[in-house]
């Protein structure tokens, strides 16, 4: 093949075809976050971080009609994506009672949504436990020690032995 002068040939880099589907870029997207294995479980993929479960494929689970993802979301969060956009959102089985939300990736989804989603889901997922449930290590301020016999609580007035 010849070329024309001044004109480089480009060789041609084709995505493979995974990454036009919509299980290749839902892989991509989990993929991309630190720490994340897949694991098939249940038959499907399944991505988590440091062993924890942060995104499921819904591939026609049970016959249902839909291609989706199924996420953990912040409180309040399912009923409140479900009812703005039903047609996108639904409650899956298992995990739905628990704040799951299922989001369809088979009918053109907006894939900067679906990645925020992801990305909040695995920081749900991904943060240490002091930060979900309140322990851990002490906040600023707090105090570092506990108190032993005999010392007196903070702000408590001391007594001096004469």
């Amino acid at each position: 093949m010849t070329s024309r002068p001044g004109r480089r040939l480009r060789k041609a880099r084709a995505k493979p075809r995974s990454d036009r589907t919509p299980l290749g870029r839902l892989r991509a997207i989990c993929l991309a976050l630190p720490d994340t294995t897949e694991k098939i479980a249940w038959g499907e993929p399944t991505w988590r971080v440091r062993g924890k479960l942060f995104a499921q494929l819904d591939d026609h689970h049970h016959g249902a009609d839909h291609l989706a993802v199924w996420l953990p979301a912040p409180l309040g969060e399912q009923e409140a994506m479900i009812f703005t956009d039903p047609v996108r959102f639904f409650r899956p089985p298992y995990v739905g009672p628990r704040g799951w939300v299922g989001v369809r990736i088979d009918r053109r989804p907006n894939w900067t949504v679906v990645a925020k989603l992801v990305e909040q889901a695995y920081g749900m997922v991904a943060a240490p436990a002091k930060n979900r449930r309140g322990r851990g290590e002490p906040s600023k301020g707090a105090p570092t020690h506990r108190r032993g016999r005999g010392e007196p609580s903070e702000g408590a007035p001391t007594q001096r032995r004469t």
